[in-house]
């Protein structure tokens, strides 16, 4: 390569990182803060998955090393986040016959709970979705269609998502080509199938998924950049019976602004606002960080 060529790449790269690190795009939600949660436990940590209580302040998560967490959120008067006590964790996860899970069995993503209290985990080692009664008891198997062993390793069931009327959607990380849609598997009636898509988006990965209390689908999605960092965008569809619409995007951050965030949930605040709050898996590294991330949609 010429010496031309070279420095022809490096200003193309420097201009591209300078378009992450620089502003950022328009959005419709307002960044509201971020608190940094640390625990002295060896357990803590990896947390990909979240639900909060209507009220925004109970919550459980779900940690990649298959424990659940449960606990409150601490606010001021403003609702800004001032703190997090753990009620109970962490829980270590088991599987249908009560034992602890191992190896490839133990990687959970994706947490949503059911009407009746019941949690259900996505897990993309041994790609699957269990209902957890207890989330100390043994599981509850859900079947396994054909299609989720096809799905790749580590980059399988990271999206899960409860729909008002009990549908589980979930999705993977992966799609198995950058032009290929993300598959959209749905759980109804004691079976599964897979009746949508949404389009792929360059290089933006799905990794976290709620039904906020409007109805809507919100997708949380990430990108990485190396040293830079990652990058974070939530969009928001409408589901129709031919499948979702829309894919508005509400946030979308440069590089560096967060950290890794897997998972998200929406609720209401006591001023009737919609707010999006993730926490982020710092997959036990000590230069990442264990952070919960406020907006508030503006509108």
């Amino acid at each position: 390569m010429s010496q031309r060529s070279r420095l022809a790449l490096i200003a193309a790269a420097l201009g591209l990182a300078a378009l992450h690190l620089g502003a950022e795009p328009a959005r419709r939600a307002d960044y509201l803060g971020s608190y940094r949660w640390d625990l002295d436990d060896p357990s803590f940590g990896g947390f990909s998955g979240l639900v909060l209580d209507a009220d925004g302040q109970d919550f459980v998560t779900v940690s990649d090393r298959a424990t659940v967490w449960a606990g409150q959120i601490r606010r001021d008067d403003a609702g800004m986040i001032v703190g997090v006590d753990v009620s109970a964790g962490p829980i270590p996860l088991l599987d249908s016959r009560g034992k602890g899970l191992r190896g490839e069995a133990a990687d959970p993503e994706g947490l949503a709970r059911g009407a009746d209290g019941a949690l259900y985990i996505s897990f993309e080692g041994l790609h699957r979705v269990a209902r957890y009664t207890d989330p100390a008891g043994p599981a509850e198997r859900l079947p396994r269609p054909e299609a989720f062993t096809t799905l790749q390793r580590n980059s399988s069931l990271e999206a899960l998502a409860i729909a008002p009327d009990g549908t589980l959607y979930t999705m993977p990380e992966r799609s198995g080509g950058v032009s290929r849609p993300f598959p959209v598997f749905r759980y109804r009636n004691g079976a599964w199938d897979q009746p949508f898509s949404i389009p792929r988006d360059a290089s933006w990965l799905p990794v976290g998924a709620d039904f906020g209390p409007d109805g809507r689908f919100y997708l949380l999605e990430r990108d990485f950049w190396g040293l830079l960092g990652f990058l974070t965008r939530v969009r928001v569809f409408d589901l129709t019976p031919e499948g979702f619409v829309g894919g508005e995007v509400l946030i979308q951050t440069r590089a560096g602004r967060h950290d890794n965030l897997e998972s998200l949930s929406v609720w209401r605040d006591g001023d009737g606002a919609l707010r999006l709050t993730m926490i982020s898996d710092d997959n036990f590294r000590l230069f990442q960080r264990t952070e919960f991330v406020e907006y508030r949609l503006n509108d």
